[in-house]
């Protein structure tokens, strides 16, 4: 198996956590928080999708689907890309209340880029440095497991949360 298929798998098998975080809830379980500075699951995909986004696109040198895919307006949200979710509080997370056709809309356009990006990904991309604001410097492949790691945590968080609403509506 070549590195670019395990990466392609590993996404793969977040989209399907985010699937079955979100598929049949409504409006009002998706913005369901514990407490008020709990995520909701509606935050935590909008948010791992944001940072798959953002970091796709940093290594690729292309837009984010963010702003090219319409998605900012889709959200009635700002087309800034610095939007990710990353230190928001919690009237940030409340004030998100997208839907689950949305959300997935959204995540499943995004995995859909890294898949085709990820396809020509050889060893030599994935060592390519790409951000030296760090010491050491950041490559393509030590990026995308970063966001593999961070979006496995939170698709873990959703599907958590999931369970707590399935329990409260019985």
């Amino acid at each position: 198996m070549e590195a670019n298929e395990i990466l392609i798998d590993a996404y793969t098998r977040i989209q399907e956590l985010v699937h079955r975080c979100a598929e049949g809830l409504t409006q009002e379980q998706l913005v369901y928080r514990p407490e008020e500075g709990s995520n909701s699951i509606a935050w935590l995909i909008w948010h791992l999708t944001r940072i798959q986004d953002g970091h796709l696109a940093g290594a690729t040198g292309n837009e984010e689907a963010w702003v090219s895919g319409g998605w900012a307006e889709k959200f009635v949200m700002d087309a800034d890309t610095s939007i990710n979710g990353q230190g928001d509080g919690p009237e940030e997370v409340a004030a998100l209340t997208a839907d689950g056709a949305l959300l997935l809309g959204y995540h499943d356009a995004v995995v859909d880029r890294t898949r085709g990006y990820l396809a020509n990904v050889d060893a030599a991309e994935l060592d390519r440095v790409f951000d030296r604001s760090y010491d050491p410097p950041v490559t393509v492949g030590v990026r995308l497991v970063s966001v593999i790691s961070d979006n496995t945590q939170h698709a873990g968080q959703a599907l958590y949360l999931n369970g707590m609403i399935e329990r409260l509506d019985r």
